[in-house]
């Protein structure tokens, strides 16, 4: 794509001059390369945490589940932009059935030490692992016996076992990023250890939910509002036409005109017909608005053919046990406005219209 002007960014700007639209582009050019730069340099730090998956990371995952066992929750501290991360780490924790919770490290000392309960996991996340608050806070946790686990910047030191910082030496368990250097030298602002200290949260979270056999099941329960509570649905609980209620299958060997005029019974109907074979009711085609009208603009005389002669045979179909997510896949990558829904023997379930899913505002119009 050739490279935009000013004026073609700025509404009434004026055009800018022959000899600075080079150097303008020259100038886009080194931007973009340089964000390219600093996703690498992330990338980079989040594969490195590879290296850092160790016997410490199931010692961690061993804390957590047995805070969760026992009716505790997971207690997540940091300092600044640690914190931030922190509470993006509880959340996913909670999501995943693991009840997590942010404490502000400063806060704690003054009053909501209280919050914290002998069936509680703490994790501490500083990246120098020198962040006083923190460090004063872990020295009265420890005192009081409560696990800690620690996510600090490491230094680019392995899971050799010892600990080279203040918070390390007060935890339970200390894990590591190994990130030595931000995204760019430019600038000290956290990035590539935020990154990676948000993954390795995540990581966390998730091996943890798998050895306590989470399922999707009950990811569905925690999520049911919102977007992404409508995508977990099943298919089935969003249908407007469900066949034997308000919508009628037609038989292959009817005429075109006469299956109109049998999905036309329940008054509305969906902008397209299912058809099935009259033998087992398994569906064997479809027959769509488009369809009705590239046939009446070619002859009206073919409302007389069997619709099996005119109708998509083997349309793309979803499972009833299907979930709405599937349907809007299912749209993005066909652009398909009506999808047969049909039960474990092929036999139609209903249809459901991308109308449905635009009311959900899991589509676009």
């Amino acid at each position: 794509m050739a490279e935009r002007t000013i004026d073609q960014h700025v509404p009434n700007a004026p055009p800018v001059p022959a000899d600075h639209a080079a150097d303008f582009s020259a100038d886009h050019a080194a931007e973009r390369e340089f964000a390219r730069d600093t996703i690498r340099e992330q990338a980079r730090a989040v594969l490195g945490l590879v290296e850092h998956v160790g016997p410490s990371f199931h010692r961690a995952v061993d804390l957590i589940c047995n805070a969760a066992s026992a009716g505790g929750s997971v207690l997540v501290t940091g300092l600044g932009k640690s914190g931030l991360v922190g509470a993006k780490i509880a959340a996913t924790m909670s999501s995943v059935g693991i009840p997590a919770h942010v404490v502000h490290p400063t806060e704690a000392a003054h009053g909501d030490l209280g919050r914290f309960r002998a069936a509680d996991v703490v994790i501490a996340i500083s990246y120098s692992g020198e962040t006083d608050e923190l460090v004063n806070l872990a020295a009265i946790l420890r005192q009081d016996a409560l696990p800690i686990i620690s996510i600090t910047g490491g230094g680019g030191a392995g899971d050799d076992g010892t600990p080279r910082s203040s918070l390390e030496r007060l935890a339970t368990v200390f894990l590591r990023v190994g990130v030595t250097t931000e995204a760019t030298p430019e600038f000290h602002a956290p990035t590539s250890s935020t990154t990676a200290t948000l993954v390795l949260g995540d990581a966390l979270a998730l091996a943890a939910a798998r050895r306590r056999e989470f399922t999707h099941a009950d990811f569905v329960r925690r999520h049911p509002g919102g977007a992404l509570g409508n995508a977990l649905r099943p298919v089935t609980d969003v249908l407007r036409f469900v066949v034997g209620r308000n919508l009628t299958a037609v038989r292959e060997d009817l005429s075109v005109r006469r299956a109109l005029e049998k999905a036309a019974e329940h008054g509305r109907r969906p902008g397209a017909v299912l058809v099935v074979n009259p033998m087992d009711a398994s569906l064997s085609g479809i027959f769509t608005d488009g369809d009705l009208r590239r046939l009446v603009l070619r002859d009206a005389k073919e409302l007389d053919r069997p619709v099996s002669d005119v109708m998509t045979r083997t349309p793309r179909t979803l499972s009833s046990s299907a979930l709405v997510r599937d349907a809007v896949l299912m749209v993005r990558e066909h652009r398909q406005d009506e999808i047969p829904v049909v039960d474990d023997a092929g036999r139609p379930v209903g249809i459901l219209d991308v109308q449905d899913l635009i009311a959900l505002r899991l589509v676009q119009d």
